[in-house]
């Protein structure tokens, strides 16, 4: 095994985490975190070019945009004391039993199109049943539906084709993102649980893409259910 240059380290004045929490990926729900955090008695600290939110029951970590960053705050996380984490995020749907506003949990990686998991090589194929379980399950019990499947993360938005979405809906990958498939091999890497939850924001599956992430009645939603996280955590619904 070769050694690497540089490690995720804790430094001077980073706070020690609880061991769950959250990682939210998108920037739009960034702009809930302030009023999260005085709902929930988090302290403010600085996560790259992310923010941090942490009690001692729970964090809340994001944004994040795209696989190198996605990977990069997680080791973070990991060295400051996650050990259980939630991502959520958003994602677009390849088969039309997933329409917008609908909530997905992926249980694998379909497809992986993003160059960070390379970098992390594992034995074997990970996956946390039992985490993702307690998460659905919460989310089930607070009445939301949850729909489960492989999912396609890659790098090139601007590179989703319609041949590629017909092909990988076939072979039983309902959806896409751009960060999910390396989250989950840096959580296997580094031997923590890791879930996740995605809301749908856009339906490629149809002959005109279909997005409603731009919408703010969507974009309330996603924030609404981002607070209702943060209650799971801090109930100990989820843990």
């Amino acid at each position: 095994m070769h050694t690497c240059l540089i490690n995720p380290v804790k430094k001077k004045g980073d706070p020690e985490l609880a061991p769950v929490g959250i990682l939210a990926l998108n920037p739009s729900d960034s702009s809930s975190f302030a009023k999260l955090a005085g709902l929930y008695s988090l302290r403010r600290h600085a996560l790259f070019h992310a923010e941090l939110y942490c009690s001692s029951a729970f964090f809340l970590a994001g944004p994040v945009v795209g696989a190198p960053m996605a990977a990069l705050t997680l080791e973070k996380l990991i060295v400051l004391g996650a050990r259980k984490i939630v991502v959520y995020g958003w994602c677009g749907s390849l088969h039309p039993s997933l329409q917008v506003g609908a909530l997905f949990s992926p249980t694998g990686a379909g497809v992986s199109e993003e160059g960070t998991s390379a970098h992390y090589p594992l034995d074997k194929p990970y996956h946390d049943d039992v985490w993702q379980s307690l998460l659905v399950g919460a989310l089930s019990k607070a009445g939301h539906q949850v729909h489960q499947g492989l999912m396609w993360t890659t790098d090139a938005l601007y590179r989703e084709t319609r041949e590629k979405v017909e092909r990988y809906s076939t072979q039983g990958v309902l959806a896409v993102d751009m960060e999910y498939t390396a989250l989950r091999t840096v959580a296997a890497y580094r031997q923590v649980s890791l879930a996740a939850v995605m809301m749908v924001s856009d339906e490629l599956f149809r002959q005109e893409w279909a997005p409603r992430f731009q919408f703010k009645r969507f974009r309330a939603e996603s924030q609404r259910l981002l607070d209702q996280l943060c209650t799971f955590f801090q109930e100990g619904e989820v843990a």
